[in-house]
Parts: structure tokens; sequence; C-alpha cells
């Protein structure tokens, strides 16, 4: 991963423009913007390049310091645990409404943490309205008024972070002290060299625990998780490492049809989740155990299969399941049918539960619900105790492998020709199937190119079977394999003279 970036972290009441700034700053539309207050809530990150310099910019969650409802509680410990790590905090305040109280108690909180701050503040959209931020001088730090929206004033603030950065290099000289290359312990935009990532996106129906699963993952709190559904909005983007391996988790908002979504934040909040699942290598399918899978589950799992990403479904919430399924046995037991299956005087031992071969039932019902996704491994875990979670880690590395495996041109034709029975696959009374030559055109996913002597698309069937003979030699693990075919027309010279064609 990429050296520690100085970290400016935007604070302050909700619907002052929190996300507006962030999005220009970070030239992206990663944070909801809307004019519904309350939307961000977990902590975004993103990155800024200002004067040849990068710099973390933090998104949080509006702060309501009294507020003790469970969300708006975390959305406080989530700005703490960002504040923590911050080497400049920016206050942004909304000139049309003054200095309110809440931001007055605000400013004294953020005096508590030690760390320097300075004011933003937003919605001056003209030089006559730059007055209005005179009011804020009396907080005593510097204010800087600006207009997110259109991006006014986010110079001078820009200025100010990197004078706050960099204290030997003096904003005005800002370009020459970066051709003097000062010894500075964070890299130049220029000198970041990503690794390879693996992007991973959790996805899966609103409360089936995605958040949960992401802090048991990365080993912190990293999203807000609480009962309530809905509460992820934005996406959330966490980067790590383990044993070796960059990864960036991103957990999205549960993905719901729309005729369930109400709010404009709820309809952005799904959009953006499915933006999140087409930049990722990987998806995780959180699916929750207890209720099995849904239609919804399935639309959302279509949405992964249709975007060709590879696919590791989770059965959450697994031992939940199990707990559920036992004292549904022990029920059935009671009853006089469960009775009339036991010997005469034999009782009913909960211990002689199964849990193998429930597991083993589970995932038979999953592959017939998701006959499109058969090639998805499972696992089933527990993100809130952590049981099976670590089986998660290699599943995902294996797919990304898969996703990337590249196969020699000759080892394919030879493959084709030694171990693949092409009359197998054909459909009765169809014309037999020549597959004359095959080579991979690419890789995320697996794309092969096929010259057949069929003008025709291939069956469905046959198409499946090739991907099934593939798979079985190659090992495309939670991968998507496309074909691509194209008709050969034979040469005449190599049929003799003879007009032997196979349109």
């Amino acid at each position: 991963m990429p050296e520690l970036l100085p970290s400016l972290v935007i604070v302050g009441r909700p619907n002052v423009g929190k996300s507006t700034l962030f999005n220009r700053l970070t030239g992206t539309r990663r944070s909801i913007v809307t004019n519904e207050p309350g939307i961000t809530r977990d902590r975004i990150y993103g990155k800024a390049e200002w004067r040849g310099r990068a710099l973390e910019i933090v998104d949080t969650g509006g702060l309501l310091p009294d507020d003790k409802a469970l969300i708006p509680q975390e959305i406080l410990r989530q700005a703490h645990v960002a504040i923590k790590k911050a080497a400049l905090l920016v206050l942004v305040v909304d000139s049309r409404a003054g200095l309110t109280p809440l931001d007055e108690e605000l400013a004294r909180l953020l005096r508590t943490t030690g760390k320097p701050f300075v004011i933003a503040v937003n919605k001056v959209d003209a030089m006559s309205q730059e007055s209005n931020a005179n009011v804020f001088h009396r907080i005593g730090v510097p204010v800087f008024p600006v207009a997110a929206e259109h991006g006014t004033g986010v110079d001078d603030l820009l200025d100010a972070a990197l004078a706050k950065f960099y204290p030997t290099a003096s904003a005005p000289a800002l370009v020459v002290a970066q051709l003097a290359a000062p010894s500075a312990p964070f890299e130049t935009v220029e000198e970041e060299k990503q690794p390879s990532i693996i992007e991973v996106a959790i996805i899966g129906r609103p409360n089936v625990g995605k958040s949960t699963l992401l802090n048991r993952m990365v080993g912190e709190e990293r999203s807000i998780v609480s009962p309530i559904p809905g509460t992820t909005m934005d996406n959330v983007d966490t980067e790590f490492t383990r044993d070796g391996r960059a990864y960036r988790f991103v957990d999205t908002a549960g993905i719901r049809r729309k005729g369930k979504t109400t709010l404009v934040a709820e309809k952005l909040s799904v959009v953006m989740a499915r933006r999140g699942l087409e930049r990722c290598d990987v998806a995780v399918l959180v699916v929750d155990g207890e209720q099995g899978v849904t239609q919804g589950d399935a639309q959302i799992a279509s949405y992964a299969e249709e975007s060709s990403r590879s696919v590791v479904i989770a059965i959450n919430k697994w031992d939940l399941a199990v707990i559920a399924a036992r004292e549904a046995a022990s029920r059935d037991a009671a009853t006089a049918k469960g009775k009339s299956k036991r010997a005469p005087g034999e009782r009913h031992k909960p211990e002689n539960f199964d849990a193998g071969r429930l597991m083993f039932d589970y995932e038979k019902m999953i592959r017939a619900k998701l006959k499109f996704l058969s090639y998805a491994p499972i696992v089933f875990l527990s993100a809130k105790t952590g049981e099976r979670a670590d089986k998660l880690f290699p599943l995902i590395n294996q797919c990304w492998d898969a996703r990337r495996r590249r196969i020699a041109t000759p080892v394919l034709n030879n493959w084709l020709k030694e171990e693949v029975d092409l009359q197998r696959g054909t459909t009765p009374k169809a014309r037999p199937v020549r597959i004359y030559y095959i080579t991979q055109a690419k890789i995320a996913p697996p794309t092969f190119l096929l010259f057949t002597n069929q003008k025709a698309p291939l069956h469905f069937s046959y198409e499946r079977f090739l991907e099934n003979q593939l798979r079985a030699k190659f090992d495309f693990v939670g991968t998507p394999v496309r074909f691509i075919q194209r008709l050969r027309k034979r040469d005449k010279r190599s049929s003799g003279g003879g007009a032997d064609r196979d349109e």
C-alpha cells in the first residue's frame, strides 16, 4: 500500500455541504449529495492532488453531539476515529444559516482534540456574500469562504492545508519548494505507484450483515452496524494488506427493488452500489442464512453475473441458521409423525443433529436457485462471531487468480484435440459442431475465441458443456467464462479444389 498521506478531515453538522466539498476536493462523485440531511454516516475516504502534492480527504457524517439515538451516536464515534488520524480538520458551516449554537458546540469539541482546524464557510456563491462569513471569525480560527458546488475559494483552502502539512514551504512558494524536492514523509502524486490491489465489493440486500462482515475482515469498526435496514448509504472503501496481498473492500448499500425505495438518497445509494459492483474484481454476495436465498438475492446475483464479476457466495448468520434448524428438528421430533419414525422407546437426541448434512442440503438449495452462478464457491460463516470467516480470503484470492489466468494457445488446442469429446456435447439431430481453433482473447473475465463450422451461435447447452470441460481442466473457480464465436471459411485448395463450404 502507498505510504500514509496527510489526512484532511471534513466535519460539521448535517446538511451544510460536507459531501459536496468532499466531491469537489477529490474530483469524484463518491459521496451522495441530496437535500435530505443525515445521508453520510460512515467515513468516506478519497484522495486529492494540489500543486503536485497528494493528500487524503475524509468525509464524515453530520455530527449531533447530544443526540442519543443509535445512528447519530455511531456517526459521532466514526468521526472521532477519523479525527484521531487527522493532520487538519475542516469545520464546514452554512453561510446562509449564520453561526448556530451547534456550530459553536462543534468548534468547542474540535478544540478538545488538540488538532488544528479551520472553518470553511460554504454556500458563498458571490463576492457580495463574503461578508456573511465575518461572524465566524468569533471562533478564533482561520475562515475560508467557499462555494463547494462551484469550486470558488477551494484553492485558498487547499493552499492553507498544504502550508499546514509542509510548514517549511510558504504558500506562495509551494511550486518552488516542490522543485527543491523537500524531504517530507509523504509521497508526491507521481511517486505513488499503486500495487495490484484486489478490488472486492460486498453486495447484498439490506440488513444481511454486509457492514459487520467488512468490519470482521479488516479488523476494525470501519462501517456503522445497526439493526436498522439501510444504515449504509454511501460506498465505504477500505484498503489494507493481508499475507502480502493488497485489498480494497467496498461495503455497498443494500440493494433493493425500485418500488421499495422512497427517499432520493435511497435510490442514489442503489445506483452507487451498482457502480461499486462494476468497478470490483470479486463480488462477495452476502445472503442471510436464516432467511435463505430470496428473489432479491437472485436479482443482485444476476447483476454480478451480467457485469462479469467473479463471485463468492457468503451465507452469513450461519450460527443462527443452525440453531433455528436444530430447534425445528426438535419440534418435528415431538409430533406424532416424528415419533412414528423412531423405534419404540427411542428418544430424540438433539445432540444427534447433523449440521454437516444441513450445510449439504443448504448448498444444494442454493445451487438450484442460483443456477447461473454454478461456478461461484460458497462459504458458510458468521460475521458477528467470526466463525469460518477466515475461509473467505483464500476463496477471494482463488477467484482473483482465476480471473486473470491466461492459458497458452498451444495448450488450449492440445486440450481441445485430445481431451474434449465435441460430439458428446452436440444436440441430437443438430449439425455436428467442429471447433477448428481456440485461443484466449483476454482476461478478467477469461474470454475465448472459437473458430467453428457454425454460422449460427452455438446452442447454450453446448456452450455450457464446453465451459464445464474448460473449468474442470483449468480451474476457473468463481469467475465467469465467456466465448466469442467466429465462422471459419474453409480454403478451396485444402479440400482438393472442391467447394466445401461450412456456411
